[in-house]
């Protein structure tokens, strides 16, 4: 059917209210994708948000809520909405095919199966999935250092803001500057000034520790870092050891009136989050103490008290 041997197996989840179905397409499908089955509308919602699956299959008539009712939902809430769904029907009827496309749904399978028809119709879906995130992983990167963008550093902040709210945990943010770049783009060449770029944004990420850390290149020569459920005393200690790793690169920058290698300026902030707190209000704090260790000589890190 597909061939899985370069990526990771895709999942596909089943919703049928029907145990035959269920078993039919599973046994159809579960030698090339990881297969979730679920019984009822309720149940398969459950599901899509906890394994949140490559592809669902949905049955269009169930008891509970009917196929209609369950992909508005699917398609209205955030977890969900960009799993394409694929409609099981045994009605042969063009006016309800048209009314679950309009719905959002990318396909039907008819009733009964048919393996050769029901593996490609999955294979193409998948495919394009696959793509598809491909494609939104590229548009979140930035191409110069290859960590995540701005656009993908605010989709974040947002997500780690609101899960701090709800488990009343803090969150770190701390802005960081190369120091004297344009001095150093100015004598070097901007080649040169790229490959600054990248090595530092590159050493900073390392030294991350957590897998939930997060780095993304703000613009230009500045970086920002999120580290969530982090007390203010670990991550200053975190982020001073990592720019004690950039200054341990020796990177020679003799135009700098800091320092003959290439240093950082930083400012951190860390806060617990409240829900009608506007996250500008958290942000600004880093940036002013950015801002701070630049007026007080560069090459240090201010955090707000």
């Amino acid at each position: 059917m597909m061939s899985q041997a370069a990526t990771c197996r895709q999942r596909v989840l089943i919703i049928d209210d029907q145990k035959t179905n269920l078993k039919i397409l599973g046994d159809i499908l579960r030698q090339d994708v990881d297969v979730i089955l679920a019984q009822s509308a309720e149940q398969g919602l459950r599901k899509a948000i906890d394994y949140h699956p490559d592809l669902i299959l949905l049955d269009v008539l169930m008891p509970d809520i009917s196929g209609f009712e369950l992909i508005k939902t699917l398609k209205h809430q955030s977890q969900t909405s960009s799993i394409p769904v694929i409609f099981i029907t045994a009605l042969n009827d063009s006016s309800h095919e048209e009314q679950g496309l309009h719905l959002g749904a990318c396909d039907y399978i008819y009733k009964p199966f048919h393996t050769a028809i029901v593996q490609a119709r999955v294979r193409l879906h998948l495919q394009l999935a696959r793509q598809r995130r491909m494609l939104e992983q590229l548009a979140h990167i930035d191409p110069l250092t290859g960590i995540a963008n701005r656009r993908k550093y605010a989709q974040v902040l947002d997500l780690f803001w609101r899960s701090a709210v709800r488990q009343q945990s803090p969150l770190s943010i701390v802005m960081l500057d190369i120091d004297h770049f344009k001095e150093y783009n100015d004598h070097y060449g901007h080649a040169a000034g790229d490959k600054i770029l990248h090595q530092v944004a590159n050493t900073l990420k390392e030294s991350l520790k957590r897998p939930n850390d997060f780095i993304a290149r703000y613009g230009g020569e500045e970086f920002v870092i999120l580290l969530p459920e982090s007390s203010e005393e670990g991550s200053r200690q975190l982020i001073e050891q990592s720019l004690q790793q950039v200054t341990d690169l020796q990177i020679r920058h003799d135009y700098s009136p800091v320092s003959d290698i290439i240093t950082l300026s930083a400012g951190g902030v860390s806060c617990m989050p409240a829900k009608e707190q506007p996250l500008e209000a958290a942000i600004k704090p880093a940036d002013d103490m950015l801002y701070q260790a630049k007026q007080q000589g560069k090459n240090r890190l201010c955090w707000a008290s």
